[in-house]
């Protein structure tokens, strides 16, 4: 039986940020590579190793770290579309971890992911607003002139006209296709959302109205997001806060604007030392990050980073650092942070 449409209540940002809604502890993940004859995995990729993150209702997290680093692998276990192989999960302080049947069901329509590829994201032969719609279909939500009519206004609210629910995603441009994109998520109501370099496929002219488009609909319905991305100019426009992932695990954390000003950890200076300065004729920072990132089959003993790090020394090489605090807001994992 159809459930009836009703409209959900705008809820202002200010008004909602502070309470844990999305927490990750010790959450570890891995993947097997090559079989033996015996059908036993070979060797395990480490994807996520032992990652403990808290998003407040209400913020933005943003997620930054090389390609390979275990960022999107991290969002999808958050939302359950990966399911970890150790470590907890909860959502709003309950337990998801090993939740099922229909009380998973239930909590899949309050969170959302949009992706980087928005072509790749929407079928090609599915006209955009039946895709926008999908969702609800899914979720047995109303009557199909009720969904057609939620999607007709997801639409409009994203700055496509309405009138368009019968084209499809051939004759929209990158950027309008991310916005269809950006509707799907949102037409369920979610209160979470996972944005996986939503912007990086994007012309460069397009990706300020898109990123303007996500903090919009966050103010206007009090979303919460964890913006995954490497550009670290985006990252310092959305987020409240910053981890920084490297090899799997978390090596920096923080406010985004303390961490991206004053960063204590060799990988997040390095990170920033590589970005483009803003002012041409300024003399860049030098680049002191050396070498390519090790394979996660095969991950450097003590300090993961420390093959590639100019402060590397024996410690390194023997312990692996923990993330401790270091002050009131913010977290590092350094010996000589």
């Amino acid at each position: 039986m159809s459930q009836t449409l009703t409209a959900k209540a705008e809820s202002p940002v200010a008004a909602t940020v502070g309470n844990a809604l999305v927490e990750a502890k010790d959450i570890v993940k891995r993947f097997p590579v090559g079989r033996t004859l015996f059908g036993r995995p070979r060797r395990w990729l480490h994807a996520v190793d032992g990652v403990s993150l808290v998003i407040d209702r209400g913020e933005t997290v943003g997620l930054v770290g090389e390609s390979g680093c275990g960022k999107s692998t991290l969002g999808r276990l958050l939302i359950r579309t990966l399911e970890p192989d150790e470590g907890v999960l909860r959502f709003e302080g309950e337990d998801i971890t090993h939740l099922g049947g229909h009380r998973m069901r239930a909590l899949r329509a309050r969170f959302q992911m949009v992706f980087q590829d928005p072509m790749g994201s929407l079928d090609p032969r599915m006209r955009v607003g039946d895709s926008v719609a999908e969702p609800l279909l899914i979720a047995g939500a109303g009557g199909r002139r009720q969904r057609r009519q939620r999607a007709r206004e997801m639409l409009d609210l994203v700055g496509i006209a309405g009138d368009y629910v019968d084209r499809y995603p051939h004759e929209f441009s990158g950027g309008q296709r991310q916005r269809i994109c950006i509707a799907r998520a949102l037409v369920l109501q979610p209160e979470f959302i996972v944005a996986d370099e939503p912007v990086s496929a994007l012309d460069v002219s397009v990706r300020a109205q898109v990123i303007n488009l996500f903090k919009e609909v966050q103010q206007r319905f009090g979303l919460t997001y964890l913006f995954v991305s490497h550009d670290l100019g985006v990252v310092r426009h959305v987020a409240d806060k910053v981890a920084v992932m490297y090899l799997g695990k978390i090596v920096e954390s923080g406010p985004s604007r303390t961490v991206l000003d004053e960063p204590l950890h060799p990988y997040t200076k390095a990170l920033l030392a590589a970005v483009p300065p803003a002012r041409p004729r300024k003399e860049r920072r030098p680049a002191i990050i050396k070498g390519d990132l090790p394979s996660p089959l095969d991950p450097p003993s003590g300090c993961r980073f420390h093959p590639r790090c100019p402060m590397a020394a024996d410690r390194c090489r023997r312990e692996e650092p923990i993330l401790r605090p270091a002050g009131s807001d913010r977290s590092v994992a350094c010996h000589f942070a």
